[in-house]
């Protein structure tokens, strides 16, 4: 049994005296080096609203924690705002930003010798930050997500953030007026929470749940809504248990609760995001977990979820139907879920869900194994001369996922999204976003704005775009990304030029520069990387460090 590591730590040596003197300066007795000392990793900012209502979750963990026998050790973490940074150069530190959390959990359990962590967050890159510092800390630690925001309203119709993005298509291409334009703007976020759709937050909450490492009914709850500070001060409990039964993260994160985790993402209708996430979180854990993995589990899970970027309801919606537990009850009973996987809470999966209600005839959030939306799922990995490595594409929503069409090349997304506000991209055009990735971005940005701004003009289902940048959970149509390798490591996609055919078939997981190979050749002598685009500082070093986005785009990947 490793409690209490810090004080044993401390009661060692000749240091004892000075290394007790600082707690005591922070208000500690004699008796409280006798208790679990465990790490609270506050992400609070107000920044965004995604996380602008964990401070009172952090009081609340703190609280429960010495309620539970122990003392809490606050830390901060930093955040990134997606939405905010969105279609600027500021959307380049996004995925830089979960090095950063990883780093900093990491860096405090480890350099404060913390018995246990608790890791609160909010924003898209909390999620699989904080899940890669415990991992690699690993200590016995449970993930707090800070809750959904709730729908926001305009002339009777439920917003949100995606709302924004589709609106400024439509408003370009004079399907709305000025008025509807300003009132989705200002009335699609109504307060505190993250973005309420199956984007990248709530889906990475949603696995983290099946993952094991969050509370059952933890990943859906909203943030404005009372429940979710009970919670807090359950999970502290039940994390304070698991430092007496060293219940630790590399014990709970294992390949089969992998397979739960992923399964539940296709499930739900997840992001791709969790695709680029769970390769870098498989790393942290040294579980072996390739990008074919996704593929084997999507073609034996069907979608079950109808929410939002291409179904109809939001996340609190999922809640109200039951939740993550109801969804993942109804794998289980498909066998599409290892029910022996360890979680936090010290049972199975299986003992977990044992007193969870069945899935109720006629619940329109959810729908049986035996009537899904979709009979595969959403998440495909594409691969082909385009994309030897890998790529990821979100195929719910399409009436038919095969186009094939000219390139229309772009190296940077300002002037792609120029030319469909301009009007110049055309049905049965193939977009092609490129020097995006995690090196060539750097910091591999999304791609909403585009994406978004193509729905909003109506050209969703009808133009393709392939990017080795990333999409946003809120993201869906015609798109390809991850595609690896990526251009500026020299990837075929680098070797595009305007006006050359163009195939994506998801229906045969292909992803296609319809030219010969001896021309590919030629234009692979002729070409040079660009100039990387920062030397310096935080982008310059992620550029320096990251592997490709087939394995997760991490920074530690050196065999």
């Amino acid at each position: 049994m490793s409690i209490n590591r810090r004080s044993k730590h401390i009661t060692e040596g000749v240091a004892r005296a000075p290394n007790r003197s600082m707690y005591y300066a922070l208000g500690y007795t004699e008796s409280d080096f006798r208790k679990p000392m465990i790490g609270v990793a506050n992400g609070h900012s107000t920044i965004t609203p995604c996380n602008s209502g964990l401070q009172r979750l952090a009081d609340a963990a703190a609280a429960g924690l010495k309620e539970a026998g122990a003392n809490a050790q606050v830390f901060g973490t930093p955040t990134i705002s997606d939405g905010m940074a969105m279609g600027t150069e500021g959307m380049k530190y996004s995925l830089v930003s979960r090095e950063v959390i990883a780093d900093c959990v990491e860096t405090c359990v480890g350099g404060q010798w913390m018995d246990g962590v608790m890791v609160i967050g909010g924003c898209d890159k909390n999620m699989p930050g904080g899940m890669m510092g415990m991992l690699r800390a690993n200590v016995p630690s449970i993930f707090i997500y800070g809750g959904t925001i709730l729908p926001g309203r305009w002339k009777g119709q439920d917003l949100n953030i995606v709302s924004v993005f589709e609106a400024v298509g439509q408003f370009s291409a004079g399907k709305m007026n000025e008025e509807d334009f300003c009132g989705i703007e200002c009335h699609a976020i109504p307060g505190s929470g993250s973005c309420g759709g199956m984007y990248t937050a709530n889906t990475m909450s949603s696995a983290f749940e099946a993952l094991g490492l969050s509370l059952p009914h933890a990943s859906t709850m909203a943030n404005v809504e009372g429940e979710i500070v009970g919670m807090v001060e359950r999970a502290a409990q039940v994390l304070v248990d698991a430092v007496k039964a060293d219940l630790k993260p590399r014990d709970i994160v294992t390949r089969q609760a992998l397979e739960n985790a992923v399964a539940v993402v296709m499930a739900i209708g997840g992001s791709t995001n969790a695709v680029l996430h769970f390769l870098a979180i498989a790393h942290a854990a040294g579980v072996d977990w390739s990008i074919d993995d996704f593929e084997r589990v999507r073609e034996r899970t069907p979608v079950l979820c109808d929410l939002k970027p291409s179904g109809q309801y939001l996340a609190i919606d999922l809640h109200r139907a039951g939740g993550i537990p109801v969804v993942m009850k109804e794998l289980l009973k498909a066998g599409l879920l290892h029910g022996d996987c360890m979680t936090i809470t010290g049972k199975t999966v299986a003992q977990n869900l044992a007193e969870v209600p069945d899935l109720q005839p006629g619940n329109p959030v959810i729908r049986p194994v035996s009537n899904p939306l979709y009979a595969h799922g959403h998440l495909a990995i594409l691969k082909g001369n385009l994309s030897p490595e890998g790529s990821v594409a979100k195929i719910t929503g399409l009436k038919n996922p095969v186009i094939t069409g000219p390139a229309r090349v772009f190296d940077d997304e300002q002037s792609a999204l120029a030319a469909i506000m301009g009007q110049k991209i055309k049905a049965g055009d193939v977009m092609v976003l490129r020097y995006l990735g995690p090196k060539g971005g750097p910091g591999m940005p999304e791609m909403l704005a585009p994406t978004s701004a193509l729905i909003g003009q109506g050209l969703g289902e009808s133009v393709g775009l392939i990017t080795d940048g990333r999409f946003s959970g809120g993201t869906w149509g015609m798109v390809v990304g991850h595609v690896a390798p990526e251009a500026y490591a020299g990837g075929t996609i680098a070797l595009v030029r305007e006006g050359d055919s163009i195939t994506i078939d998801a229906h045969r997981l292909l992803l296609q520069l319809d030219v010969d190979d001896a021309e590919l050749a030629r234009r692979r002598q002729a070409w040079q990387p660009p100039a990387p685009r920062y030397t310096r500082g935080v982008l310059a070093k992620f550029a320096k460090n990251a592997s490709s986005a087939s394995s997760g785009a991490v920074l530690d990947q050196f065999d």
